[in-house]
């Protein structure tokens, strides 16, 4: 299925206090809930009923599920009940220990809680069976309303649940996240850092532990102090590894939760202790120094470290240094902007291109530092339609100096100065990175080509960076229409051609949509160079609406001769780019046919003419080529007689107006 975005360019993170209401109705969750109370009736939340399609998608409850509300469960339910702490988040049957283990880490945060949980919501006055949480979401925040009911089994929650049965805050915050995810089982394996980043905003850094610096220890105490989240996992090898037991009591593949780091004094030595905690409760570390274990055992025992880092819309006003941080919202499409990585050279070049200027120096260097955080949308949320995460990274290049969408010879002829260090296929791929200040090209990609999603892509900077996309901008250059010879001057070959449209057109000397379906469908096809099928009647009106001056709506010779001159350039374009003289284009030379037709298009408009144009294994023939043309044309003049007879007629950029117009 397509993605596309429709809003390129950067955009400025939105504040803390801002965050987008995403009930269907449009109403707050203060409005619902005053709207309750005044009923006198518990809200229900039909975005997210109470039956078996909030629960799973590709399986049926293996028991019978009961929804019930807290009040229906315990006698006097507490949202919190004495501070919402790791203690409260016990795992039940449901595989997504990963979410456990962040929320445990989300508790040590008592700001970044806060705001996830809001502490305006409770069982006593102004209780009206209504709750709200919010998360972060590809750069900004949403607020996910949902109704208090939970699915139970013997009066007893099925799925995360605090140690206290009276106490309610964790299992009302999965249910809200599995809202945002479109199921509960949704939840079903993952990584603790992407609920840890849907929770903050925070970007997240990996480290494994076998090659991280000697001061591992200090990164993580002050990762801890400065309020980052961080989790911790053992690598599995196959499938059959998944939650084994260790001897020394871990479960492999298991997410968990580190809580605390410290030194001890013993017999003279420091030795450097860690905490960390298992979402079940249960089976724990059995080795030296028992729930606490000693730091070189951790590294010893665990493969990965997980580190999420607030960023400057997570962070306190009391912060002593603030990332600068620019978002940018794209879509790898099919035909159009998937192209894959530089193993793909030819369609490498048609991914999105975002310019990225570092101008200022960090403090003391010569160098500029700054990280990037590829993320792609929405995948846990389409797994019930099939699709799965894919593998992501990008590429740096020095920017050439042009400021246009580079082609593929200048990437067939340089090398990138940095990329990530891995293409995988995780949500998010981020690394951080020093160059000296200049222009750079960042692109973003899949793997492979031909691969559709959306992505957000956030640049974090040190000091000040700008950026730009480099697709978003729609310059069209059309040259006027040539004028037509006088009968007098016209060459012989002119005069023959006169002759023939007059013998197709009568004394009239005009032709109708008709008639100029039957000349041009009689012509093109007799070209065998080119792949061509039939030009719609719709296709000639159009032609005709583009040249027709007197406004009769038929063609004069003059305005046919006009036309013609256009075809050919046209036709010569086309078998320009038709690279392997198939007859036929490519769907990604579509944008450089364009641009050298005088069409410099945006991602965004390109991917809509794209999706309309090209066919299944992303070819255009000359007919979808010149219809494409002719409707582009047609827009482009419409547009510009608008503005120039009334600026304030339009209110829509040229790129808006075209896109509307196409879809018309």
């Amino acid at each position: 299925m397509p993605y596309l975005y429709s809003a390129p360019g950067p955009q400025e993170p939105p504040t803390p206090k801002d965050a987008r209401i995403t009930h269907s109705s449009g109403q707050s969750f203060e409005e619902l809930r005053r709207a309750c109370l005044q009923t006198g009736v518990l809200f229900e939340d039909a975005d997210f009923p109470a039956n078996s399609s909030s629960l799973f998608y590709s399986e049926r409850p293996q028991i019978p599920f009961v929804w019930k509300r807290p009040g229906e469960i315990v006698k006097n339910p507490e949202f919190i009940l004495g501070g919402a702490t790791r203690t409260d988040i016990c795992q039940g049957e449901l595989g997504d220990c990963w979410l456990l283990a962040a929320i445990a880490s989300l508790t040590l945060n008592e700001s970044a809680l806060a705001r996830v949980v809001p502490p305006d919501q409770s069982f006593g006055p102004g209780y009206a069976g209504i709750f709200h949480f919010q998360f972060w979401q590809h750069g900004e925040w949403l607020d996910v309303v949902i109704d208090d009911r939970l699915p139970t089994f013997r009066d007893r929650l099925v799925f995360l649940h605090s140690a206290d049965h009276s106490e309610f805050w964790s299992a009302l915050l999965e249910k809200a996240y599995a809202k945002l995810n479109g199921s509960y089982e949704a939840l079903k394996g993952g990584s603790a850092i992407e609920a840890m980043e849907d929770f903050t905003g925070g970007v997240a850094e990996t480290f494994t532990t076998k090659d991280a610096p000697r001061n591992f220890c200090e990164i993580l105490n002050k990762a801890l102090k400065r309020g980052s989240l961080v989790g911790c996992s053992i690598d599995i090898r196959n499938a059959a590894e998944s939650e084994a037991r260790t001897p020394f009591g871990l479960i492999k593949g298991h997410a968990y939760t580190v809580t605390g780091v410290d030194q001890v004094n013993v017999h003279g030595q420091k030795i450097e202790l860690i905490r960390v905690r298992n979402p079940w409760g249960q089976v724990e570390w059995n080795g030296s120094w028992s729930d606490r274990m000693a730091f070189r055992d951790f590294r010893a025992h665990f493969d990965k470290v997980e580190v999420c880092n607030l960023t400057p819309d997570a962070l306190g006003e009391e912060a002593v240094h603030r990332w600068e941080v620019t978002v940018h919202q794209g879509s790898w499409v099919r035909g159009s902007t998937a192209g894959g990585c530089r193993n793909f050279l030819d369609t490498f070049w048609t991914n999105p291109q975002i310019k990225l200027s570092l101008t200022e120096k960090d403090d003391g260097r010569e160098e500029c530092t700054f990280l990037v955080a590829l993320m792609q949308k929405d995948r846990r949320k389409l797994k019930r339609f099939g699709a799965s995460v894919l593998t992501i990274g990008y590429a740096i290049y020095q920017c050439p100096g042009q400021d246009e969408h580079l082609n593929k010879d200048f990437f067939r002829y340089h090398a990138s100065r940095a990329r990530s260090k891995v293409f995988i296929n995780l949500r998010e791929v981020s690394d951080r990175f020093s160059l000296p200040p200049g222009d750079y090209i960042l692109i973003p990609s899949t793997f492979e080509p031909h691969q559709e999603a959306d992505f957000c892509l956030r640049i974090f900077s040190e000091k000040k960076a700008i950026t730009r996309d480099m697709d978003g901008r729609v310059d069209i250059h059309l040259p006027e229409p040539p004028k037509p010879s006088p009968p007098s001057q016209e060459t012989e070959e002119e005069q023959q051609f006169r002759a023939l449209f007059k013998n197709i057109a009568g004394e009239d000397m005009e032709v109708t949509a008709e008639e100029l379906q039957y000349i041009l469908n009689a012509v093109l096809q007799k070209k065998k160079n080119i792949k061509f099928k039939k030009l719609s009647l719709i296709s000639c009106k159009n032609i005709i609406s583009l040249m027709d001056t007197s406004g009769n709506g038929k063609l004069e010779f003059r305005e046919f001769k006009a036309f013609w001159e256009k075809l050919k350039m046209w036709t010569n374009l086309f078998l320009q780019f038709d690279a392997d003289e198939s007859g036929t284009m490519s769907s990604y030379e579509l944008r450089t046919a364009l641009k050298a037709a005088g069409f410099q298009l945006s991602s965004p408009l390109l991917q809509q003419i794209v999706l309309r144009c090209a066919d299944q294994e992303l070819h255009l023939g000359f007919d979808d080529f010149l219809n494409c043309l002719v409707r582009l044309e047609n827009a482009s003049r419409v547009f510009q007689a608008l503005r120039t007879k009334n600026k304030e007629f339009i209110h829509l950029n040229i790129n808006e107006f075209i896109i509307l117009t196409m879809n018309i």
